[in-house]
């Protein structure tokens, strides 16, 4: 009798990935990495372009709509997450092996827009 294969979730799974500016980034994932349990998915950060993007589940491209921000799509083709990044000039930030399969895309909407408040309320002050 054949032995059943199993399917690594972190290497498998299908994802999009939102991407947003660095600091805006960095502050969502220390808001993620403050709420309750273990809420930030895996994060890309892109030495060149100065940008962070966060895997979240396939077809939340459909619908985003956060302001200052993209989500790219696979189309059904999905980005498979491996330790290594998958694009020259990036890096993992959160690597897919000490993260959740990704980010839950409601919670990292607020995350995102609390952020963006701390960056404006701290740009304003001085």
């Amino acid at each position: 009798m054949e032995t059943p294969r199993s399917v690594d979730p972190l290497t498998q799974a299908p994802c999009d990935v939102v991407t947003v500016p660095a600091r805006q980034g960095l502050e969502a994932v220390d808001i993620l990495r403050r709420g309750p349990g273990d809420a930030v998915g895996p994060v890309l950060h892109d030495d060149g372009g100065d940008t962070l993007g966060f895997v979240v589940p396939a077809g939340t491209a459909a619908a985003w709509d956060v302001p200052g921000s993209t989500c790219t799509g696979t189309d059904g083709r999905g980005l498979r997450l491996v330790p290594e990044p998958p694009a020259e000039g990036s890096d993992w930030l959160v690597p897919p092996d000490e993260a959740d399969l990704a980010t839950d895309p409601a919670v990292l909407r607020r995350a995102l827009g609390e952020a963006a408040r701390m960056i404006e309320a701290a740009d304003s002050c001085c």
